[in-house]
């Protein structure tokens, strides 16, 4: 496997794997525990956001890999630059609508579960390879 195919899946699986873990494994095992309702929301605020962050730099590394390896046109000709570009426009909207407007936490856990899904997809896809 060359760099380039080692990073992306480094890459993927840091914020995919992240963004699952935390919302259907880490969250939930929490209020099984009984911790208080308001310390399981902030515990979620920081950790969301720090994912949602990791997940754009990732995804911004994936875009990275994708242009070197199959050029700038594979953005928006290929599934994967789609998901990717949709990553990182879905990452930052969710950073500055938390950011400007905290109180819309059914946007963020929409923003939030799109991103989940989209890396989902995009482990669906193979990874780039640099053809001989």
């Amino acid at each position: 496997m060359s760099a380039g195919a080692i990073s992306w899946l480094l890459a993927q699986t840091l914020w995919v794997g992240g963004l699952w873990l935390l919302q259907f494994l880490v969250l939930p095992a929490l209020a099984k525990l009984g911790l208080a309702p308001l310390l399981l929301e902030e515990i979620d605020a920081l950790l969301g956001s720090l994912l949602i962050g990791l997940a754009a730099c990732c995804a911004l590394l994936q875009i990275v890999v994708l242009v070197r390896i199959e050029r700038l046109a594979s953005l928006w000709r290929d599934l994967r630059g789609q998901l990717l570009l949709t990553v990182l426009l879905i990452a930052g909207g969710y950073l500055l609508v938390r950011q400007w407007w905290p109180d819309a936490q059914r946007w963020l856990l929409f923003s939030y579960l799109v991103l989940a899904f989209c890396g989902l997809l995009l482990v669906l896809q193979p990874v780039p390879v640099r053809r001989a």
